[in-house]
């Protein structure tokens, strides 16, 4: 585990983002916030390099995003395997959900991300 910089001019847009959360992202978020996941502490809205993703556990080095239907759109979808690839080479992660997963199948969601965090791929 090492720390990722980032572009500290993503810091005032990381916050907007926080304070206008997807639906999605807040429910998640209701299960990850205060280590309530086994202990590990997660950030929302988080700037790694030059990116900003939706959840992030330094420990882990984990990232968790959460895919609406913006990310079907094939120039968004190439952005994100772009970005993806980019934070997998410092070390990064990934787990990626569907929006209507999140906001229908939490359940299914939470254990997907309960099983990565005790037994982290190495």
């Amino acid at each position: 585990m090492y720390h990722i910089s980032y572009d500290k001019n993503l810091k005032e847009f990381s916050r907007h983002l926080r304070n206008n959360s997807t639906t999605s992202e807040v429910l998640l978020w209701q299960y990850l916030k205060a280590s309530q996941m086994h202990g590990y502490s997660f950030n929302r809205q988080k700037p790694l390099g030059r990116y900003i993703v939706d959840f992030y556990c330094r420990k882990l080095n984990l990232v968790i995003e959460i895919d609406g239907d913006s990310h079907k759109v094939e120039e968004v979808m190439v952005n994100d395997i772009e970005r993806q690839q980019v934070l997998e080479n410092l070390g990064v992660y990934f787990l990626r959900y569907d929006d209507l997963d999140v906001k229908f199948n939490i359940g299914m969601v939470l254990l997907s991300i309960e099983s990565h965090v005790l037994h982290p791929p190495r």
